[in-house]
């Protein structure tokens, strides 16, 4: 089994040297390759991570412009070349010592592991952020019959023995809403998700957060497409 670790990045100086000092540190039970996409940052993200290509083994694709978080994973999945991928966040909300955790927990039968973020340590400036994701896990929930309890976590372990690679290439996602597009398709597939506990440190704008209320509306519209287009097939 190999593992490709997709990270998309876009304005993270501060955090993508640390990023990369977690995820080449954690022994892996398989196989890896790391996979970086720069979506047109306009700080010094371009040339920190030029530098730590001379230190660390990745395979480094560019965006011109900022495209979004859902184009940069697509464009990384163009060229994975293994049987598991998990999307990492170039910030330090998730913790790359999790990911053995969620490779234990995958299976044949399961189309993808989730690390469940715990709601209850976040601080109180997330409250929104919080609510937007609970509304959204909800409805996939009533729409899809499931009983899942963060579809907007950053963790997503996807096998390719049960999920066509084609499915996540032609996802029509640009941004966050990936998040929620990803787990409708998979679920009207008839895939199994599986919930693992992780451990969580959310960051403010402030500090550099890129999700906002209009990538929730977004969530929102895909969830509803998403469901439509499900029963346009039956």
């Amino acid at each position: 089994m190999k593992l490709s670790i997709i990270i998309p990045v876009h304005n993270e100086e501060k955090s993508i040297e640390k990023i990369l000092e977690k995820v080449f540190s954690v022994d892996f039970s398989c196989g890896k390759e790391v996979i970086i996409i720069d979506d047109g940052s306009s700080d010094n993200t371009p040339k920190i991570l030029l530098e730590l290509n001379k230190k660390y083994d990745f395979k480094l694709l560019n965006h011109k412009n900022n495209l979004g978080k859902g184009t940069a994973i697509k464009t990384g999945l163009k060229i994975i070349n293994s049987d598991l991928v998990i999307i990492q966040d170039a910030d330090l909300e998730y913790d790359p010592n999790d990911i053995p955790l969620l490779l234990n927990n995958m299976t044949n039968e399961i189309s993808a592991v989730y690390g469940k973020r715990g709601y209850k340590k976040w601080p109180k400036r997330c409250f929104y952020y919080v609510l937007g994701a609970k509304i959204l896990t909800y409805m996939i929930n009533i729409l899809y019959n499931e009983n899942l309890t963060d579809v907007y976590t950053g963790y997503k372990l996807f096998n390719l023995n049960k999920i066509d690679i084609n499915l996540l290439k032609n996802l029509k996602s640009t941004g966050f809403e990936f998040e929620a597009e990803i787990t409708c398709k998979i679920l009207t597939n008839k895939g199994k998700i599986k919930e693992v506990p992780i451990t969580y440190i959310p960051r403010n704008k402030e500090e550099g957060k890129h999700i906002g209320l209009k990538d929730a509306f977004k969530g929102f519209i895909m969830i509803i497409s998403c469901y439509l287009d499900k029963n346009k097939t039956r």
